[in-house]
């Protein structure tokens, strides 16, 4: 269908004007207690947390068309919230706090993107019981005498909260009521001696009593007048649900706690707030009631409690072994902690007390339940021989609470002992002394090791070893050292013994101490003499000493003293009783006056001597002395005289000189001979000697004897004869040349004197010479007759004989 123009200008017409009558969106106004709308009368508590969803704006545009909400504040203060612009949701952006900004100014706004609706809104921020109350003076201490009477008043404690209203009230309370002599007044702080009782000063001077203060203020009611121009006043009532734990102001709408918290028994408290409207005439106009719902947070603030694996435990209970490795767990310890408490109430430390650095816990803070692990700290702390049992206390204790409430559990760890332990002795050496002449098998000391260790760790067993132990023995269990059965000692030839001995457990873990052993002497010997003491010589003013040794090790048993127990003919000696030196008398000094007391006037004196040692008891040796005194007169004769004066009495002794002497001249010879011999024989040659024998004539009449040898001097030398033996030609001699010519032997004694009655033949003396051995023949080099060796043996010979001549001469 086709409109009419006039009818299509008309409706363009109306459509313009429609377009420009557009209508402002507008918030909604839902009234005090609503979450949506335009926030009037809007508030929110302190402790809201931040990010939490607070409130939604609402509103609405006439035409439908969609809106954005926005929230704006002043420049000088904070942007508290934020809003979302298509749903209006405003969340929560900065933290409030009450005593610092108890309002916030804002600006709200609502648009349709045509038009734009904003209102300026105040929010109230509320107060939060956030704040605890604090005593003005603590500790209080006061001076009560002993006669106060039941019921007086002797303290008032003061406690500030900085919250105000429901939050900011204060009331007290003892923490302990069922054990104290004293009572508080909730509302005031006064602290009252109970009636009925009495102090005593001799029974207990001093009185502790731990008063808590707490907000008393739960929260306030609030009810407004209908009407707006005049209204009427309003009161306030509880119907009879709490129980008595509340009530409420009735003027102001306060409710408050009437009990202490300790005594409080419900979780929840579902309370009726009767509002009464009073006329001005005073009658009741009108009444409303409201529920009001408390819950109890924390019904009781609970201590933590400790937990074993079967419930509620207060001991725990495990073996452990000493020196347990860096950082192990004690797993036999099963322990879990709780507390039942929420929030702040519920959190908790964890503490170990007991002897220090051997354990640590794990966790140490803890918010409402932890399972507890206690874990080695100190390795080298935990010993057996130290603590055989250790004892801790595990305390749990509350952290941001006032009451700071705690628990505790006890710890109790046995400890189990291992083999770290060496045997150690008593002392590092050990000393003893004891006589020489012990018998076998007797003790001598006792050693003794300690292993700090029980059980088969703790035993030891002894040895004994080293290169002065022959002789010794220790016994395996009690550290007794005593000498072997067959040992004989003898300090004499060992004084001193030194050697180890040994501790050790049965997992070969041993130490070591040194053992010194001394014998001590005992006067086992006796004194003896030398051999040379038999006999002596003594010349006048010398004196002579005789010596008797000691055998045994130490003083004063080898100290010997002497004296003469006996002398014959007479005594005529003194003596050193401690150098053993026998003089003469002062009174004697030369032989005349020894001749004089003797009966006979011998010089040889007979002693008997002793020796005596001085141990105890004594031991002495006595010995037979002969003496031959002399002067220095005789002493200077020949040795031979000397000698015989020495051995007249003594025959014996001279014969044995003698023979010794000739012994000796004999073996000189014997060694010469053998000597030369070998010499010879190993040059495998022997010299040719010649001899001159001459037969003496027999004694003629001299002047013809004369006359002869002067008529004959001439030929005698002729009628010599020489005979040379065979020159030595022997092939295998490695001596070059002849051998040298012999020497002529010496010429025989002159005649002795004969009688001249009888007249024998006289013949001429001769030479003759003696042969070698007989050796192998060689081819021997003809020699003329005449050679220079045989003219000069005849040369020799005959002057040797021309000597004899003249010798002869004079003899006759």
């Amino acid at each position: 269908m086709r409109l009419d123009p006039r009818a299509a200008l008309a409706l363009g017409l109306l459509r313009l004007c429609l377009a420009q009558v557009n209508f402002a969106p507008h918030l909604f106004d839902n009234g005090v207690g609503s979450t949506n709308g335009n926030m009037a009368l809007f508030s929110l508590p302190e402790d809201t947390p931040v990010g939490s969803h607070v409130y939604t704006l609402n509103g609405t545009d006439p035409e439908g068309d969609p809106v954005s909400y926005q929230i704006s504040f002043d420049p000088s203060s904070r942007n508290v919230f934020s809003v979302d612009p298509n749903f209006g949701n405003i969340t929560l952006v900065e933290e409030l706090d009450r005593e610092r900004e108890d309002e916030i100014e804002a600006i709200i706004s609502i648009s349709d993107s045509l038009n734009l609706v904003a209102e300026k809104v105040v929010i109230l921020v509320t107060d939060a019981n956030d704040e605890a109350p604090r005593f003005i003076q603590e500790p209080y201490i006061v001076h009560v005498p002993e006669d106060t009477p039941p019921g007086s008043s002797i303290l008032k404690v003061h406690a500030v909260d900085k919250d105000t209203g429901s939050g900011g009230s204060v009331t007290y309370f003892l923490q302990n009521m069922q054990s104290t002599k004293f009572a508080m007044d909730r509302h005031s702080g006064v602290l009252r001696l109970r009636p009925g009782t009495t102090l005593d000063y001799e029974k207990a001077r001093a009185h502790f009593v731990t008063v808590v203060a707490k907000g008393s203020e739960v929260l306030t009611v609030a009810a407004m007048d209908g009407d707006r121009g005049k209204p009427n006043h309003i009161l306030y009532s509880l119907m009879s649900e709490s129980d008595g734990a509340f009530e409420i102001n009735e003027t102001s709408g306060t409710i408050s706690i009437t009990q202490s918290p300790a005594q409080l028994q419900r979780e929840v408290y579902e309370l009726h707030v009767q509002v009464t409207e009073v006329s001005s005439t005073g009658s009741p106009a009108a009444q409303a009631i409201v529920p009001v719902t408390i819950r109890i947070v924390d019904l009781k603030n609970h201590p933590p409690t400790f937990y074993g694996e079967s419930g509620p435990q207060n001991k725990f209970e495990q073996s452990l072994y000493e020196h347990p490795p860096q950082g192990e767990i004690l797993r036999g310890l099963k322990i879990t902690v709780n507390d039942s408490d929420q929030g702040a109430n519920a959190k908790f430390n964890l503490r170990l007390v007991g002897p220090g650095g051997m354990f640590r816990v794990v966790p140490q803070t803890v918010l409402n339940e932890a399972q507890v692990t206690i874990i080695v700290e100190n390795s080298a702390a935990i010993d057996f021989e130290k603590f055989k049992v250790l004892t801790f206390k595990l305390l749990a204790i509350e952290v941001n609470t006032p009451e700071k409430f705690s628990s505790t559990a006890d710890v109790v760890i046995q400890l189990l002992d291992t083999n770290d332990n060496v045997p150690k002795f008593t002392s590092h050496y050990y000393i003893a002394r004891i006589p020489e002449n012990v018998p076998g098998g007797s003790n001598v000391l006792a050693v003794t090791a300690v292993d700090p260790d029980t059980g088969p760790w703790g035993e030891v067993k002894y040895s004994i070893y080293g290169s002065g132990a022959d002789l010794f023995l220790i016994h395996p269990s009690t550290g007794i050292v005593y000498t072997q059965p067959w040992a004989s000692l003898d300090a004499e030839a060992t004084a001193r013994y030194n050697f180890y001995v040994k501790a050790e457990d049965m997992e070969g873990r041993y130490s070591l101490a040194e053992v010194f052993i001394t014998l001590l002497d005992v006067n086992d010997h006796y004194p003896q003499f030398g051999k040379s003491i038999q006999e002596k010589t003594m010349v006048l003013g010398t004196p002579v000493k005789i010596e008797a040794i000691d055998q045994d090790a130490e003083e004063p048993n080898n100290l010997v003293d002497y004296s003469i127990i006996r002398v014959e003919p007479a005594n005529v000696f003194d003596i050193n009783a401690h150098t053993g030196e026998i003089r003469l008398k002062n009174s004697i000094r030369s032989l005349e006056a020894l001749h004089n007391i003797t009966p006979n006037g011998v010089y040889m004196w007979s002693l008997e001597v002793q020796a005596k040692d001085r141990g105890s008891p004594s031991l002495s040796t006595t010995a037979s002395l002969k003496i031959d005194i002399t002067d220095t007169e005789m002493l200077s004769r020949s040795p031979m005289d000397a000698f015989l004066m020495q051995t007249k009495d003594n025959p014996m002794k001279a014969v044995g000189v003698l023979a010794g002497i000739m012994a000796i001249i004999v073996a000189i010879t014997v060694l010469i001979s053998t000597a030369t011999f070998w010499r010879n024989r190993k040059s495998n040659k022997v010299l040719p000697v010649r001899r001159v024998l001459r037969k003496r004539p027999s004694p003629a009449p001299g002047t013809v004897r004369i006359e002869w040898l002067k008529f004959n001097r001439t030929k005698a030398a002729a009628k010599f004869v020489l005979r040379e033996d065979a020159p030595n030609g022997n092939c295998n001699s490695h001596s070059q040349g002849s051998p040298p010519p012999p020497r002529a032997p010496a010429p025989p004694p002159p005649p002795g004197m004969v009688p001249r009655t009888a007249t024998a033949p006289w013949t001429v003396p001769t030479v003759s010479g003696s042969l070698s051995p007989p050796q192998p023949q060689c081819s021997p080099k003809p020699k003329a007759l005449g050679s220079p060796m045989q003219s000069a043996l005849v040369a020799e010979l005959r002057q040797k004989f021309e000597k004899n001549n003249v010798a002869s001469k004079v003899y006759f």
